[in-house]
Protein backbone atom coordinates (compact mmCIF):
# COMPACT_ATOMS: atom_id res chain seq x y z
CA UNK A 1 0.00 0.00 0.00
CA UNK A 2 1.53 3.24 -1.13
CA UNK A 3 0.49 6.50 0.60
CA UNK A 4 1.27 9.47 -1.09
CA UNK A 5 1.38 13.08 0.41
CA UNK A 6 0.02 16.13 -1.82
CA UNK A 7 1.28 19.19 -1.62
CA UNK A 8 -1.32 22.29 -0.98
CA UNK A 9 -1.55 25.25 -3.50
CA UNK A 10 -1.40 27.54 -0.95
CA UNK A 11 -0.52 27.78 2.81
CA UNK A 12 -2.68 29.81 5.30
CA UNK A 13 -1.51 31.02 8.06
CA UNK A 14 -4.03 30.66 11.39
CA UNK A 15 -4.86 33.70 12.86
CA UNK A 16 -4.94 33.80 16.82
CA UNK A 17 -8.22 33.95 18.20
CA UNK A 18 -9.31 37.11 19.78
CA UNK A 19 -11.30 36.03 23.25
CA UNK A 20 -10.58 39.46 24.97
CA UNK A 21 -8.07 37.78 27.08
CA UNK A 22 -5.19 38.32 24.99
CA UNK A 23 -2.07 39.93 26.91
CA UNK A 24 -1.58 43.41 26.10
CA UNK A 25 1.58 44.14 25.55
CA UNK A 26 1.77 47.98 25.64
CA UNK A 27 0.11 47.19 29.50
CA UNK A 28 3.00 44.83 30.55
CA UNK A 29 5.35 47.67 29.15
CA UNK A 30 3.88 50.17 31.74
CA UNK A 31 3.90 47.67 34.59
CA UNK A 32 7.44 47.78 33.96
CA UNK A 33 8.37 51.28 33.49
CA UNK A 34 6.10 51.93 36.78
CA UNK A 35 7.62 49.15 38.88
CA UNK A 36 11.47 50.88 37.56
CA UNK A 37 10.30 54.18 38.75
CA UNK A 38 8.77 52.59 42.28
CA UNK A 39 12.04 50.88 42.37
CA UNK A 40 14.53 54.22 41.45
CA UNK A 41 11.96 56.37 44.03
CA UNK A 42 12.97 53.88 46.67
CA UNK A 43 16.64 53.90 45.84
CA UNK A 44 16.08 58.05 46.45
CA UNK A 45 14.41 57.14 49.88
CA UNK A 46 17.03 55.27 51.09
CA UNK A 47 19.62 57.95 49.71
CA UNK A 48 17.67 60.73 51.62
CA UNK A 49 17.81 64.63 50.47
CA UNK A 50 20.54 66.10 48.51
CA UNK A 51 21.96 69.15 48.01
CA UNK A 52 22.15 71.20 44.59
CA UNK A 53 26.16 72.58 44.42
CA UNK A 54 24.12 75.37 44.23
CA UNK A 55 22.45 74.82 47.81
CA UNK A 56 25.90 73.40 48.82
CA UNK A 57 26.96 76.91 48.13
CA UNK A 58 24.59 79.32 49.48
CA UNK A 59 24.97 77.03 53.29
CA UNK A 60 28.52 77.90 53.49
CA UNK A 61 28.49 81.82 52.09
CA UNK A 62 25.82 81.88 54.72
CA UNK A 63 27.18 79.61 56.97
CA UNK A 64 24.25 77.68 57.73
CA UNK A 65 24.79 74.05 58.95
CA UNK A 66 21.88 71.48 58.97
CA UNK A 67 22.49 69.00 62.07
CA UNK A 68 21.59 65.04 61.33
CA UNK A 69 18.00 66.04 63.45
CA UNK A 70 17.29 68.98 60.48
CA UNK A 71 18.36 66.20 57.73
CA UNK A 72 15.85 63.53 59.41
CA UNK A 73 13.12 66.00 59.41
CA UNK A 74 13.77 67.32 55.76
CA UNK A 75 13.47 63.97 54.47
CA UNK A 76 10.67 63.38 56.52
CA UNK A 77 9.35 66.73 54.95
CA UNK A 78 10.50 65.55 51.71
CA UNK A 79 8.46 62.20 51.95
CA UNK A 80 5.07 63.72 53.06
CA UNK A 81 4.76 66.16 50.16
CA UNK A 82 5.85 63.27 47.81
CA UNK A 83 2.97 61.86 49.01
CA UNK A 84 0.84 64.71 48.52
CA UNK A 85 1.76 65.12 44.65
CA UNK A 86 4.06 67.93 45.80
CA UNK A 87 6.29 68.50 43.12
CA UNK A 88 8.35 71.80 43.85
CA UNK A 89 8.17 72.67 48.04
CA UNK A 90 9.39 75.32 50.39
CA UNK A 91 10.04 73.74 53.78
CA UNK A 92 10.55 76.09 56.10
CA UNK A 93 12.45 74.32 58.90
CA UNK A 94 12.80 75.98 61.83
CA UNK A 95 15.02 79.29 61.14
CA UNK A 96 15.78 78.01 57.84
CA UNK A 97 13.91 78.40 54.25
CA UNK A 98 14.80 75.46 51.94
CA UNK A 99 13.00 75.05 48.28
CA UNK A 100 13.35 71.41 47.19
CA UNK A 101 12.66 69.84 44.34
CA UNK A 102 10.55 66.61 45.71
CA UNK A 103 10.75 64.51 43.04
CA UNK A 104 14.68 64.51 42.59
CA UNK A 105 14.95 64.93 46.44
CA UNK A 106 16.90 67.90 45.97
CA UNK A 107 17.19 71.51 47.95
CA UNK A 108 17.58 73.36 45.11
CA UNK A 109 18.55 76.72 47.82
CA UNK A 110 18.54 77.47 50.96
CA UNK A 111 18.68 80.53 53.61
CA UNK A 112 18.34 81.53 56.98
CA UNK A 113 15.99 83.46 58.44
CA UNK A 114 17.87 87.02 57.76
CA UNK A 115 17.86 86.46 54.34
CA UNK A 116 14.19 85.29 54.23
CA UNK A 117 12.90 88.82 55.06
CA UNK A 118 11.65 90.50 51.80
CA UNK A 119 12.06 87.23 49.43
CA UNK A 120 9.47 85.85 47.40
CA UNK A 121 9.50 82.34 46.62
CA UNK A 122 8.39 81.52 43.23
CA UNK A 123 8.01 78.09 41.11
CA UNK A 124 6.44 76.18 44.12
CA UNK A 125 3.36 74.26 44.57
CA UNK A 126 3.71 73.36 48.04
CA UNK A 127 4.68 74.45 51.66
CA UNK A 128 5.95 72.93 55.10
CA UNK A 129 6.27 74.47 58.19
CA UNK A 130 8.23 72.45 60.73
CA UNK A 131 10.38 72.21 63.63
CA UNK A 132 12.75 69.55 64.93
CA UNK A 133 10.23 68.57 67.64
CA UNK A 134 7.26 67.96 65.33
CA UNK A 135 6.37 64.22 64.54
CA UNK A 136 4.99 62.70 62.24
CA UNK A 137 2.60 59.67 61.19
Amino acid sequence: MTHSIQKPDMIISPRPVHTGQGVDHRQKKTKAVDFDNYFQQEIKKQEGVRFSAHAAKRLQSRQITITENQQHKLDEAVEKAQSKGVRDSLILLNQLALVVNVKNRTVITAMDQSQMNGNMFTNIDGAMIISEDDKYE
